[in-house]
């Protein structure tokens, strides 16, 4: 029974993972009903399959003089035809409920788990951005793939076996009461050191494969952070060096799996000594048995033959352990994320808000991503009419991006209110909240889609004329018609194939589709060439008009032109006004100011002089 207890606890995480997806095995009832039938046929069919043996064996014990077998009751020939044919339909109908019950949990488990993966991913997306930064990517990757695929494969290699497995022993061990109880209960002796035997190793293979789930996590982040940089790092060349932390971290990895695997295939051996001490027991007390008459030959082939197939279960309960326990591993970090809060949530009687007009206000906002940290944002208030173009400049980390970041609620104010159109976000849903925003940014993503997608992405409906009308205005119709498959030319990841201007326009382009009320813009024109910088404005421009527009930049020649600049510092806004009234002011802008136009004064002059 330890045994027992030690393989429920290792399906313990498992269990709870079924509970949070109840509903989506609901639909599968049917299948997994019949699933269920096609295995007791199966055990039904492996209890069986030893008594034609045991008939023809009897017969033989009881009449062996081959002329007195043929006076014995049923002709001889017939009942070695009828045995032998039991013999093939048995093992027929074994495999057929073998097969179906494989194929039938095979579908079932890679349903519900293909779901399972759907609702992780999709938890994942809703997880605020604090918890995207702190988290790795490669270990929610293997959390997502990895982890839940070694669920489905667990599924068919090993609790189903167990399952039939199970059945059986129960069974057998019926049938072997049935035939001698005294003998079964000799041999039930050794149950308790296999259960012993088992309790004391899972513990240990389970702690051994979660170390190993997280070393892999860890392995995976490692990789994707260097090819997620592989500019920088040839430039750099880091090659080598990257190459030692990934071998480092990939020998750790693999010393983890091989004690897993040691533990595994150590558990499984000392259950095999355990089960030939069982049928020792049995050859022991069985032969002495059938001397005394308390049983046949037949019953000791038979006894023997479900011996064998009962200890299975047990010997096979080692391997499955294994394979649980890491089940279980992968289950606990699929339950541990989806156990994660949701931070950005919507409050009960949410309104969804139609078009906005624009107005944006903040309210004493404050902002702290670590309570142990400095916040921020502090004490921020700020006034945004409908139309209005704002520019926000400050140092890098003076909290530019963080203000920024509040209106479509990637982060929500640990103090304060942000309120648009006189609501505050917060009782506004999500959806129709984000809808109001098109952005774009330093480092504009693009996806590994076509081009027509990518500026389609995020507009209720777009049509072909759209598309086209929105890049020509964003001056990127001309090289996409140059691509090879023009609009329909699948990108890179992150848009690598194109460069960065280009990525720029696109991505102005699909903020053109997208036709939102209010536009951010985050560093938009940041690493372009002077050429590209001219088009990505130009374009910008001409989405500003008429829209709420929003802006972040270190360059104050951008912000010139803005309705109102915040300078804000240290998380507060320090000045504001037009460019005018902050120059006049002399202070911080003013400084500021100064300094950018003498830089591109000298860098003029370097020009000229070359």
């Amino acid at each position: 029974m330890n045994g027992l207890r030690s393989l429920v606890r290792s399906l313990a995480a498992l269990r709870a993972l079924i509970g949070r997806f109840s509903e989506h095995l609901r639909p599968q009832r049917a299948l997994l009903g019949g699933s269920l039938a096609a295995i007791l046929l199966e055990t039904a069919m492996r209890v069986l399959e030893p008594w034609p043996l045991k008939f023809i064996l009897d017969r033989l014990a009881e009449s062996p003089d081959g002329g007195a077998r043929e006076s014995a009751g049923i002709d001889w020939t017939l009942l070695l035809i009828l045995c032998a044919a039991g013999v093939v339909v048995l093992a027929g109908l074994r495999a057929l409920a073998a097969w179906l019950s494989t194929v039938g949990l095979s579908l079932v488990g890679g349903r519900v788990l293909a779901a399972v993966r759907a609702d992780v991913f999709a938890h994942v997306q809703r997880l605020s951005l604090g918890f995207h930064s702190r988290a790795k990517l490669g270990d929610l990757l293997t959390r997502i793939t990895g982890d839940v695929s070694r669920l489905q494969e667990v599924a068919v290699t090993a609790v189903l076996p167990l399952v039939a497995n199970v059945l059986t022993l129960v069974a057998m061990v019926g049938v072997m009461l049935w035939l001698d109880w005294q003998l079964t209960l000799a041999v039930i002796l050794v149950f308790p050191l296999v259960s012993l035997v088992l309790a004391r190793g899972s513990g240990k293979i389970r702690g051994a494969a979660r170390e190993q789930r997280a070393r892999e996590g860890s392995l995976a982040s490692g990789a994707m952070e260097s090819l997620g940089a592989i500019r920088v790092v040839q430039t750099l060349g880091l090659e080598g060096r990257l190459e030692q932390h990934f071998a480092s971290d990939n020998t750790a990895s693999l010393h983890t799996g091989v004690r897993a695997k040691r533990l595994a295939a150590g558990l499984e051996r000392r259950v095999d000594v355990l089960v030939g001490v069982g049928t020792a027991l049995v050859l022991l007390f069985g032969a002495q048995r059938v001397d005394a008459g308390a049983m046949t030959i037949g019953d000791l082939v038979v006894f023997t033959l479900y011996l064998k197939t009962a200890f299975k279960p047990l010997r096979d309960m080692a391997k499955y352990t294994g394979r649980l326990a890491r089940a279980a591993a992968s289950a606990e970090r699929i339950v541990e994320l989806l156990d994660t809060e949701v931070e950005i949530r919507e409050r009960p009687g949410a309104r969804t808000l139609g078009r906005a007009a624009g107005a944006v206000r903040l309210r004493d906002v404050g902002l702290r991503y670590d309570t142990a940290a400095a916040p921020a944002l502090d004490g921020v208030d700020l006034d945004i009419e409908p139309g209005m173009r704002v520019a926000l400049v400050g140092a890098s980390g003076s909290g530019k991006s963080s203000l920024l970041s509040l209106l479509p609620r990637l982060y929500d104010p640990t103090s304060g209110t942000v309120e648009l159109d006189g609501h505050d976000l917060r009782e506004l849903t999500l959806a129709s909240l984000r809808g109001q925003f098109a952005a774009v940014l330093q480092d504009s993503v693009l996806f590994g889609m076509s081009v027509r997608e990518n500026l389609a992405l995020g507009a209720h409906a777009a049509s072909p004329a759209d598309i086209e009308r929105a890049a020509r205005a964003a001056g990127a119709h001309d090289f996409v018609l140059a691509l090879p498959e023009g609009y329909d030319t699948v990108l890179g990841e992150r848009g690598a194939t194109l460069s960065g201007g280009q990525r720029q326009r696109l991505a102005t382009a699909r903020a053109i589709v997208r036709d939102a009320p209010i536009l951010l813009l985050d560093e938009p024109l940041t690493g372009l060439d002077e050429a590209s910088e001219r088009l990505v404005r130009d374009a910008l421009d001409a989405l500003a008009a008429e829209r709420t527009t929003i802006l972040v930049t270190h360059d104050l020649g951008q912000a010139r032109g803005s309705h109102l600049i915040a300078v804000v510092d240290r998380g507060r806004i320090v000045e504001r006004g037009t460019h005018d009234e902050l120059m006049a002011l002399g202070a911080a802008y003013a400084r500021t100011w100064d300094q950018q136009r003498a830089g591109r004064l000298a860098d003029l002059d370097e020009v000229v002089s070359t």
